[in-house]
């Protein structure tokens, strides 16, 4: 199944209140749910798995250092760990390495897992837990370890 399809799918059921629906078309599934009733359905671009997320350099106000900004790469909610009872993937001060989990983002039920793209140490964190959040809203501020 496309993603036109999909969102073919999604514009004829914007005004309803489904639940549940799963299509099946030439071997792929889509389950849809909606726990709330929404007026308005965005799609935001897809990404290919294995593609970098977006990382923004910014310079600091009156400072010369480099932030590195991660944004969400979908849309979804925010989450700072794995569990309500754990605690949070970072902190401001970490130091994170590449590839390592900075927050959860849940889209559609399913948790997926935002990691650092770069090595430095946590500025500042954007969002607060269990806040939606949009495609390429910034949620951390990270500054690059010197090379």
């Amino acid at each position: 199944m496309e993603l036109e399809d999909i969102k073919a799918l999604l514009a004829l059921l914007k005004d309803t209140d489904v639940t549940e629906i799963q299509v099946e078309k030439e071997g792929s599934k889509v389950k849809i749910r909606r726990g709330r009733f929404y007026t308005s359905v965005e799609f935001p671009s897809p990404e290919l798995p294995g593609a970098p997320r977006q990382i923004k350099h910014e310079e600091g106000e009156g400072e010369k250092e480099r932030l590195a900004t991660i944004t969400a790469p979908l849309v979804g909610t925010f989450y700072r760990a794995p569990t309500p009872e754990a605690s949070s993937f970072v902190e401001v001060g970490s130091i994170v390495k590449k590839g390592q989990v900075l927050c959860i983002v849940e889209a559609m039920k399913l948790m997926n897992e935002i990691e650092s793209e770069i090595e430095g140490q946590v500025v500042k964190i954007l969002v607060e837990n269990g806040q939606p959040v949009e495609y390429g809203e910034p949620l951390f501020l990270i500054e690059p370890a010197a090379q």
